[in-house]
C-alpha cells in the first residue's frame, strides 16, 4: 500500500484556502461597488433548497 503524500495534501488546502480568501474579497470588493442591499440575496442562493432533499429519498408513506 502506497504511503500518503502529506505534502500533497498540505498544498492543496493550502491552495483551497486561498481560493475561497480571493473569492470572499471579490465578494466583498462586489457588494461595496453595488451598495450595501444585495447581502440577503447572495446568501439565499448559496444555501440548498429545503424541499428537494427531502424528497430525493425513498418515503414510507404509501
Amino acid at each position: 500500500m502506497a504511503t500518503p503524500n502529506y505534502g500533497y495534501e498540505k498544498r492543496q488546502r493550502e491552495l483551497a484556502k486561498k481560493q475561497k480568501k480571493e473569492e470572499k474579497l471579490r465578494n466583498k470588493a462586489e457588494r461595496k461597488s453595488h451598495g450595501d442591499g444585495g447581502t440577503d440575496e447572495q446568501d439565499a442562493s448559496q444555501r440548498p433548497e429545503s424541499g428537494d432533499s427531502a424528497d430525493s429519498g425513498p418515503s414510507s408513506a404509501n
